[in-house]
């Protein structure tokens, strides 16, 4: 009996039994990452369901890259619906950032 490693819910693919998006998956794979260090940054995952996610992808490679485009156009509609967050908030980030970057006095 073959084992489901990706499944759908509320119109995205996730690996089975979890909170990781085949989307990550596949990024973290098309970037290079070898299915050991993908494991090691979703440490939820154990190995053999990294590499059922991505024989997943590899055996519906166009179907999967058309659902990856979509997910990137909504991503993009989703962001550009955001409301701006409000000004000193921003100003208040900016400091912190800069605090973060400046070289601490010894």
């Amino acid at each position: 009996m073959a084992k489901e490693y990706i499944e759908q819910r509320d119109g995205a693919c996730y690996v089975a039994g979890t909170r990781v998006s085949l989307d990550s998956i596949v990024h973290a794979f098309r970037r290079g990452d070898s299915p050991e260090t993908i494991c090691q940054n979703f440490d939820i995952l154990r190995l053999e369901e990294v590499y059922g996610a991505i024989a997943y992808y590899l055996a519906n490679q166009s179907a999967v890259d058309h659902y990856l485009a979509l997910q990137g156009e909504r991503w993009t509609e989703e962001k550009r619906a955001a409301e701006p967050l409000p000004s000193e908030l921003r100003q208040r980030l900016a400091r912190a950032r800069g605090e973060l970057q400046s070289p601490r006095p010894q």
